[in-house]
């Protein structure tokens, strides 16, 4: 009787761990699941804004970035989906563990039932039960007897019930396994299909990089351009905030520079949202990361980053990614007006603008709209959006939320 119990013990504590198990993959599957449809929301925007560029003849080094976010985007999935299926494996694989602990623990309670059920099938009729009472030697050991099968009775039907329930049980998890596997077979399915479209984003990205074939003079002077404009905008932003951080004299005290308690909390509060930040667009696509880069054309020539650019829709507002005071509004060049908000120490700039819906000396709220983001001749819609710390650079991807 003792082992009997030890035995329930180790199966209840087992079947415990394996319900915790099966949630805990549940969970992530739901979170797998959520991420899969946020990607394949951002493939979806990615496609509208390359068919809003493809309006123009020519094509162009925005759309040759966004198909290579779309092809990141998509790897991206297809790393999702195997995620997914190694999940949903996992959890077939305990289900059918399951079912095979489920099905010696019916055998067990059956082969129990049938032992006990024979015994008491000796004492079925009124005339055995009397037998077995009235041959005690005993009016206590009569008393123990008829409680005996009383009890008996009771393990019957417990058992009985027991089996009935570890029946149900089964077949659930046996349901649940058909539909694991249904849903197995159909991501399996989806991934064939990733696969396939992702080699059709490939060929997409050759014919776009052919189609730059003899134009490096174009794309030599565009590039330089841009750079101007970039260095343009780099000694604008260091001179704003060597202005915003210029140390002042009090009386009979040195020059020094020290934010206000006010400043200093916004600041505090800042770096505590570091990866939390809301996104400085409604919808966008990264189509061209922080830092240096090799450009996707031009062999051996390199572009730096001080920000993240990001693709958009046509007559998309930037929005200020937290609390603060706009430092500046300040004109790059005739379609390019840039915002620059002071957070504390901490500093966002929305540069690409065509239109500003703020002053300087603004106080903004998270996610205040600042202002339009131009669209160029060519359809292309681009802000471009940096965080710094004084003067230095911050990767964007680290503040904003994903």
């Amino acid at each position: 009787m003792a082992m009997r119990r030890l035995l329930y013990a180790v199966i209840f504590t087992f079947n415990f761990v394996l319900s915790g198990t099966l949630l805990e993959a549940q969970e992530s599957q739901q979170q797998l699941e959520e991420k899969r449809k946020k990607i394949e929301a951002e493939i979806a925007y990615t496609n509208k804004l390359i068919a809003e560029i493809k309006t123009n003849k020519q094509t162009s080094i925005n759309q040759l970035q966004l198909v290579e976010s779309k092809i990141n985007s998509r790897n991206n999935l297809l790393a999702n989906y195997k995620l997914q299926i190694h999940a949903l494996t996992v959890s077939i694989e305990t289900t059918e563990l399951s079912i095979r602990n489920l099905n010696n623990d019916l055998k067990t309670l059956k082969k129990e039932y049938a032992k006990i059920a024979w015994y008491a099938y000796q004492y079925k009729t009124s005339y055995n039960k009397l037998i077995f009472l009235f041959s005690a030697e005993s009016l206590n050991q009569a008393y123990q007897r008829m409680r005996y099968l009383d009890q008996l009775s009771v393990f019957l039907r417990n058992q009985a019930k027991g089996i009935s329930d570890k029946e149900r049980e089964k077949a659930a998890a046996l349901a649940k396994l058909q539909q694991k596997k249904e849903e197995l077979k159909g991501l399996l399915k989806l991934e064939s299909n990733e696969v396939y479209l992702l080699e059709g984003e490939r060929s997409e990205k050759e014919k776009v990089t052919a189609s730059f074939s003899g134009r490096e003079k174009e794309l030599r002077k565009s590039l330089k351009a841009k750079e101007k404009e970039a260095g343009d905008l780099d000694k604008r932003i260091e001179d704003i905030i060597a202005l915003e951080t210029k140390p002042k004299s009090t009386a009979g005290k040195p020059a020094t520079y020290a934010l206000t308690p006010e400043e200093q909390l916004l600041s505090n509060s800042f770096f505590a949202n570091k990866g939390k930040l809301p996104w400085p667009l409604e919808r966008g696509v990264v189509s061209e990361t922080y830092g240096v880069h090799t450009h996707p054309v031009l062999k051996k020539v390199q572009t730096k980053n001080n920000g993240v650019d990001l693709a958009t829709a046509k007559d998309s507002e930037a929005r200020s990614i937290f609390d603060g005071m706009v430092a500046s509004v300040t004109t790059i060049s005739n379609t390019n007006v840039a915002v620059i908000v002071k957070h504390g120490d901490y500093f966002t700039v929305y540069s690409n603008l065509d239109e500003v819906y703020v002053k300087k000396g603004d106080q903004v709220k998270t996610n205040q709209l600042l202002g339009r983001v131009h669209t160029n001749l060519k359809g292309e819609t681009e802000l471009h959006f940096e965080v710094r710390k004084g003067v230095v650079p911050q990767n964007p991807v680290y503040w904003i939320s994903h």
